[in-house]
């Protein structure tokens, strides 16, 4: 993102028009961070975590933006309202994706094949929109996503049809235990949805990129598990 500010590019775009500001003044810093990838390939919408209290960006958004731009798609962070709760942060994640598809020629990108990542509270953001589509939360009936990257999250809630997920945890989170992870992951299964499902030993909530930690590559393996579905 360095390199493209200094390049003249733009790196963040804001999500809801200035009337939309108007009426919720809570939606003014809201908006996507843009890390690109090849002209023309699909896109990647990374929420972070942060307990719908902050937005976790440094640590479970930029990082995996770029681990997934050094691999040839487009990565977008989404910056969403914090500390209003997971109706207001989803409204967000589905504003972003109105935004996206709106704008796609002029971003670069493609529509289809989209994937959208997250971790904890992100992942709740990420697995709602899957189950459930984004006219759910007041937005267009959009597709859904080719897959779901979903970390660490205590949501168990599962639709009638899911998309495709990679789903990650730590053995030793006390915060989304894997067995709750996992009782979600057997409900999916049921239902007949893809799903590769890894559990890392010793680590804990929060890992990140877990460099240095079991999970060190995961996201090498969730990019390739996001690249089978787009070929299907």
């Amino acid at each position: 993102m360095i390199d493209d500010a200094s390049a003249g590019k733009k790196i963040f775009y804001d999500i809801y028009t200035d009337a939309e500001k108007r009426a919720d003044s809570s939606r003014e810093n809201a908006g996507l961070f843009f890390v690109r990838g090849k002209p023309g390939a699909p896109f990647a919408v990374v929420s972070p975590g942060g307990g719908f209290a902050y937005v976790g960006s440094v640590h479970e958004g930029f990082p995996y933006a770029v681990e997934i731009s050094n691999r040839g798609y487009n990565a977008f962070v989404l910056r969403y309202r914090a500390s209003r709760g997971g109706a207001a942060s989803t409204q967000d994640l589905v504003a972003a994706l109105s935004y996206i598809f709106r704008n796609a020629q002029s971003l670069g990108v493609t529509t289809k094949g989209y994937s959208l990542w997250g971790s904890s509270a992100g992942a709740r953001m990420a697995a709602s929109i899957g189950s459930h589509g984004t006219a759910r939360f007041g937005g267009p009936d959009l597709p859904k996503p080719a897959c779901l990257v979903l970390l660490y999250t205590g949501h168990s809630d599962v639709g009638s049809a899911e998309p495709p997920a990679f789903v990650a945890v730590g053995d030793e989170d006390g915060i989304a235990p894997a067995a709750t992870m996992e009782r979600r992951v057997a409900a999916l299964r049921r239902l007949g949805t893809d799903v590769d499902y890894r559990t890392y030993n010793g680590i804990g909530h929060g890992f990140g990129l877990g460099t240095g930690t079991a999970a060190e590559g995961w996201i090498a393996d969730a990019v390739r598990f996001w690249t089978k579905q787009i070929k299907r």
